[in-house]
């Protein structure tokens, strides 16, 4: 992605990707426009002027497929504005699928020849809306000319390929230039470490107003002193250094004076002029709602003909700026709201007929800026949801009982659409029911930090509520400390905050958790999810974020609250590759580094640890790790039966198991993690169980630990042979209907 000032980096099939791409945005918004307004002339004269943009574009290139749909749809356009031609919906139809076979054509510039019959049903299908429309033959061979992108050679054409007149409308006031998403990160970097920049100035101008004070004392003390002297007998050179010294100091206060209301009005411009390079940064990142949805109307209209079904789709608030990585991820969330919105939520003409309702159902997206936060609303006029009907369907799929079901309302219910599988639909189509896939909708909101909501009328439509944030690029935190260094916490990741006092905290089964609206809530050391030095105190009042993955809630037990800060995230660099627990970097006002938290994945960190039974307690006043340790054990099997046969004895004893499917994948992990033993089958593939045996006693670590053979063979040679590769039992998997492997393990490494 490059400006336009350095097109030579561009061949001229890019160029005429460009090209196609940006009269398919014409060609789109006008076709869908001929179906509503009456008197097309405008929509007309700019569907000729794309299409012959276009099929001079692909003539530059020797594309001719393009040359000839373009040029018989630019007839086509011709006829219908000089009043010969009628476009119905039926001719948008084909007028569009052309649109798009030209966008593939653009995409794909090395065309089959194969293909050319079905563009050419394209240009005979779109002469038959007129008999005035000449039909080009089609050439049975695309002839495409591999050109360099050398700047001599496409200078002459590039002329030819610039945007159309309706384009250049658009951008005139506006010039628009492509830029890569690693150039904004880095201007975004620069914008946010000019700001701190300037913040190195507030301590020089603090420093000269005392050196103006001290200097003006100075010239004070001068003052006073000649003036003791001045009825004294003096020396007339002591005089004449006396008068030079008050003019000096005079002069001294004065420049001091001067250079400080300088330097004070060079900081405040200084600083003014980093926060303006500052939005203006943020500003290149934003782009209209508009710009982003362009593909909405064009998929509203198709899906609702496809399905027979009358919808027109509004949008409020087309130019709102919205991050342009924040459209991006909606993109996919959006349609599927629109999809569930048409085939399940909009009625049929007949059916909205017989309601009262108008034939043509409606769908408004509405955007906003509101309080700092973006706020998208899609709303349809269609037949909503029975909120009685979807009490009984929690009911019904068991996912609460008719008692809890009866007492939830309907804010609680409609959460319900947000959980994965859940739909009220029981029909199966193309589209997924309403509810199917809003699970994803939700995750996707939730990733940019934003929030999800549902409110139905039945009878009267459906509503979703997307409150986001107006930019990645910024982010509103909770600073804290953990182990002297601060760490950002994103606001919208947070669900509480608070200080606990120890006498709050309770422990059950070793984990400690402390009560939160009547639910139990464990607390966790972020300095031991994080693998930081534990402190040697803990005070008796802690600081506490309350953080969750929608299904469990935790308390992340943190030093200090610092503060709230707005943060300019910059991207890890790519050869960290993830960072566990860590997302994104900033710095602070006064230059200091700070990492932001990954939340999402530090609530699975968190699990791991609760997992692993070694849990540190929080509630002690001197530096003491209660934990409860499992001894592990490691089953190398190829047989899955077995495998879990082995792992459930074990573990239903208390042993920590982990397993491995062949013999290097074992010797893999015997290597990598410390185990109190080894169970191992003889005949896997890769390496055999007297091999496994063989390299862990032969390893200097390793050899240690003890290995149990258990295998079907009995055979005494086979027995003898594990002996002697180091193993310390050998037997037969008929142990695993007595105790006797149990009574082995406990004999090598004690209870678990």
């Amino acid at each position: 992605m490059i400006g336009d000032s350095d097109l030579s980096q561009l061949s001229l099939l890019d160029l005429f990707n460009m090209e196609v791409k940006t009269q398919v945005v014409v060609l789109n918004n006008c076709l869908l426009a001929l179906e509503t307004n009456p008197d097309p002339k405008s929509e007309l004269a700019a569907l000729m002027r794309a299409a012959h943009c276009i099929k001079g574009a692909a003539r530059i290139v020797q594309i001719e497929p393009a040359v000839t749909l373009a040029h018989v749809m630019e007839d086509c356009f011709s006829a219908a504005q000089a009043g010969t031609v009628s476009l119905t919906a039926d001719c948008v139809d084909v007028l569009l699928q052309a649109v798009d076979m030209l966008q593939h054509i653009a995409e794909n510039p090395n065309l089959q020849s194969g293909n050319n019959s079905n563009i050419q049903s394209l240009v005979n299908a779109i002469a038959n809306i007129s008999t005035s429309v000449t039909i080009p033959a089609i050439v049975s061979e695309v002839n495409i000319l591999q050109l360099t992108p050398q700047i001599e050679s496409v200078q002459p054409e590039i002329a030819s390929i610039s945007p159309s007149p309706v384009a250049e409308l658009v951008t005139t006031q506006n010039r628009t230039v492509r830029v890569s998403t690693d150039n904004l990160n880095r201007l975004m970097g620069l914008a946010g470490e000019s700001i701190v920049a300037t913040k190195w100035l507030e301590p020089f101008t603090d420093s000269f107003l005392k050196v103006r004070a001290n200097q003006v004392e100075l010239s004070n003390l001068v003052a006073k002193l000649q003036e003791l002297l001045s009825d004294r007998p003096l020396d007339k050179h002591i005089k004449e250094h006396l008068n030079a010294l008050h003019q000096k100091t005079s002069e001294c206060s004065q420049l001091i004076s001067d250079r400080q209301n300088e330097l004070e009005s060079f900081s405040q411009r200084s600083g003014n002029l980093a926060h303006r390079l500052y939005r203006e940064v943020i500003a290149t990142r934003m782009c209209s709602f508009g710009e982003g949805g362009q593909g909405f109307p064009r998929m509203v209209r198709d899906l609702s003909r496809q399905l027979g079904k009358r919808v027109k789709l509004e949008i409020k608030g087309k130019y709102t700026l919205v991050d342009r990585d924040i459209l991006e991820r909606l993109e996919a969330p959006l349609t599927h709201i629109l999809r569930n919105a048409i085939d399940h939520g909009i009625e049929s003409p007949q059916e909205r007929t017989a309601a009262g309702k108008p034939e043509e159902g409606t769908i408004v997206i509405e955007v906003v800026h509101r309080a700092g936060m973006l706020f998208i609303t899609i709303s349809d006029d269609g037949r909503g949801i029975d909120v009685e009907f979807l009490r009984q369907e929690v009911v019904r799929k068991q996912m609460t009982n008719a008692e809890m079901a009866a007492q939830l309302t309907e804010s609680e219910l409609m959460e319900f659409l947000l959980l994965p599988g859940f739909s009220t639909t029981q029909t199966v189509t193309e589209l997924s029911g309403r509810g199917v896939g809003l699970d994803i909708v939700h995750s996707t909101v939730r990733e940019v930090g934003g929030t999800l909501r549902a409110v139905s009328q039945p009878g009267q439509g459906m509503s979703f509520y997307l409150q986001l944030p107006l930019t990645l690029s910024v982010v509103r935190t909770l600073l804290v400390e953990i182990a002297g260094e601060p760490y950002a916490f994103g606001l919208t990741k947070i669900e509480q905050v608070l200080m606990l006092s120890k006498s709050e905290i309770a422990v059950s089964e070793n984990r400690p958790f402390f009560l939160l609206d009547n639910q139990p809530v464990e607390l966790i050391s972020a300095r031991q999810v994080l693998e930081l030095l534990s402190p040697a105190v803990n005070p008796e009042l802690l600081p506490v974020i309350v953080i969750s993955d929608r299904l469990n809630h935790y308390g992340l037990v943190v030093d200090r609250f610092i503060g709230e800060h707005s943060l300019v995230v910059r991207p890890l660099d790519s050869r960290l590759g993830k960072v566990p627990n860590i997302s994104a970097a900033a710095l602070m006002d006064d230059g200091s580094p700070v990492l932001i938290v990954d939340v999402e994945d530090l609530v699975r960190s968190i699990a791991k640890v609760f997992s692993s039974g070694q849990l540190s307690q929080v509630n002690q006043s001197a530096r003491q790790i209660l934990t409860k340790t499992y001894k592990r054990v490691l089953v190398v099997d190829d047989s899955i039966t077995v495998r879990e046969m082995e792992r459930k004895l074990l573990e239903n004893n208390s042993y920590k198991v982990d397993v491995a499917v062949n013999g290097i994948d074992g010797w893999n992990a015997v290597r990598s993690s410390d185990y109190d033993l080894v169970i191992t089958d003889i005949d896997m593939p890769r390496m055999n169980g007297f091999e496994l045996t063989s390299q862990i006693k032969a390893h200097a670590k390793l050899k240690q630990i003890p290995v149990i053979i258990v295998s079907y063979k009995d055979r005494e040679e086979d027995r003898i042979q594990g002996l002697e590769a180091g193993a310390d039992y050998y037997l037969t998997k008929s142990s695993f209907h007595d105790d006797t492997l149990l009574r082995a393990v406990i004999d090598l490494i004690g209870e678990g």
